[in-house]
């Protein structure tokens, strides 16, 4: 259980302000910086850098909220196991994820869950990739999705797949029958492209800068079904994405998903993430394997589609 001394530690760190964490708790605000400042003096270091536009975590300061916010969930692990609760039942499972999954994985992954465990709800939180990461880091959600260049540090990898970056088109594309399709082969096609930024968006735009040239987006969005639709509703547009975001819907909507041969193309993973702890609930543990299991079978079917 938490000291006062670290509860009000965490709520100033999670909210980044003596006022904000003060309504949240219900204590007087001159309170709660006397028992952070009696903190420091115990522990000899300073937690936060004070400024006028709030409290800033300092190194020694993000590592004990890290080690707070991972004893928290432990503890709620152990209460889950001792009250019972272990079995998969009435059990709120929170996911982070970028856009690009939140438009027909995510979805599709959850609702396939709850055929089988209806007493499981789940929280989806989209951000970008940084903010995934950061949640994730600090056990703020119990699965990520994310797209990644590198591997990622301080979380467990449950399972990685290539990802490479493939147009999506209608199947009646001029494209689609065309074998070995290039950068420069979709200068005469309108092109739609997330904002620049996201993984997707960096290695495009590497790939047109080492293939010499520039290409100007009919439209641009950051918000995958915004470029989905526009692709779907404009003749012969082109829109680019991974096998994983559109896995039902583009069969559903007799749209193609083309490589390019642009090896540069092909460096993203999709990985499935959990925070790097011991203790699992049970329905977290049960949605992970079954994750799992379906897009490694549906990434096969695509390989073997692709061959």
């Amino acid at each position: 259980m938490l000291t006062n001394e670290l509860r009000y530690f965490l709520a100033v760190a999670t909210s980044g302000s003596l006022s904000t964490a003060s309504e949240q708790l219900y204590v007087a605000g001159s309170a709660i910086s006397r028992q952070i400042q009696k903190l420091e003096t115990r522990l000899g270091v300073t937690l936060f850098e004070r400024h006028a536009r709030g409290m800033i975590l300092t190194d020694a300061g993000q590592i004990l909220a890290n080690h707070v916010r991972k004893s928290m969930r432990d503890m709620e692990y152990a209460l889950a196991e001792i009250q019972g609760l272990k079995a998969v039942r009435k059990t709120l499972v929170r996911i982070a994820c970028t856009d690009g999954m939140a438009f027909d994985l995510l979805p599709g992954l959850l609702a396939r869950f709850r055929q089988h465990y209806p007493g499981v709800s789940f929280d989806l939180q989209v951000g970008s990739a940084m903010q995934v990461a950061e949640w994730i880091r600090r056990s703020e959600c119990d699965v990520a999705f994310q797209f990644s260049l590198a591997p990622e540090k301080e979380v467990e990898i449950i399972a990685a797949w290539p990802a490479p970056v493939l147009l999506l088109l209608d199947s009646a594309h001029p494209l689609v029958q065309q074998s070995g399709v290039a950068i420069d082969d979709l200068h005469p096609y309108p092109l739609v492209l997330p904002e620049a930024g996201t993984t997707i968006r960096q290695l495009f735009d590497l790939s047109c800068r080492m293939a010499g040239t520039f290409l100007e987006p009919a439209f641009s969005s950051n918000n995958f079904s915004a470029l989905y639709e526009f692709t779907r509703h404009t003749p012969q547009a082109i829109t680019v994405c991974s096998h994983f975001s559109v896995l039902w819907r583009a069969r559903l909507d007799a749209m193609t998903l083309k490589t390019m041969t642009n090896t540069s193309l092909s460096q993203r993973t999709l990985q499935i993430q959990a925070p790097g702890s011991k203790h699992r609930p049970a329905a977290v543990s049960a949605f992970l394997a079954m994750a799992e299991h379906i897009l490694g079978e549906e990434h096969g079917k695509w390989m073997q589609d692709l061959g």
